[in-house]
Formats: structure tokens, C-alpha cells, sequence
């Protein structure tokens, strides 16, 4: 799927990717060359993705990013759907929280597994 946005006159192009790891994680890529697309435009189409959850029992989790901004998803769906998404957390901050994307990664595999 593409996005575009206007900078300035121009026309900025990207793609979204999406990429599935072990049935309950969902990883959501905005592939472009800018890192200045919005993250909020792509969870609905994540969390759209995410229904498609082979097991509604089991939680759901995902991730969108555009390779310096990260957001994490949770999706439940027994009942009713229900959704959480975390903080955003930036490589582009004065205390870099990279590590902090890894330590959800890391507990998260723990989870999955």
C-alpha cells in the first residue's frame, strides 16, 4: 500500500509493509525515505490487520514504525475488541529509547513464546 504526503510542494512517497511473526505479532513499516510520516495514520490500518488473528482468544500485539518512531499495539477480541497503544518512543530524543524498544521486544518474545 502507498502513502504520500506534501512537504513543501513536493510529493513524498512511501509504502507500507507489513511483516508477521508468530501468528500474534504484527510488525507495521512505513518504508520512506522521510522519517516525518505520522505513525497515527497507519494503526488503524494495523489494528485492522491485527483482527485477522487466527485465535481471538489470544492477544495480539504489533508494532508501527517509521524506522526513528515506534509504537506499540495491544488487540484483544473474546468479547468485544478492545485496543491499547503505548507511548511513542523516538531514536530523535535528547536519551535515545531504542534500548526501551528493545526491552518490549525482549519481554514480548518472552510472551510469545
Amino acid at each position: 500500500m502507498e502513502i504520500s504526503l506534501e512537504d513543501e510542494g513536493e510529493i513524498i512517497r512511501g509504502r507500507i509493509d507489513i511483516l508477521v511473526i508468530q501468528q500474534y505479532f504484527w510488525l507495521l513499516v512505513i518504508e520512506s525515505k522521510r522519517a516525518s510520516f505520522s505513525l497515527l495514520g497507519v494503526i488503524p490500518q494495523a489494528l485492522t490487520y491485527m483482527l485477522g488473528n487466527p485465535q481471538p482468544e489470544t492477544p495480539a500485539f504489533g508494532l508501527v514504525t517509521n524506522g526513528s518512531h515506534f509504537t506499540f499495539l495491544k488487540l484483544t477480541n473474546e468479547n468485544t475488541c478492545k485496543y491499547a497503544i503505548s507511548d511513542e518512543f523516538s531514536l530523535l530524543r535528547r536519551e535515545n529509547e531504542l534500548y526501551q524498544v528493545l526491552k518490549v521486544l525482549k519481554k514480548l518474545g518472552q510472551i510469545l513464546s
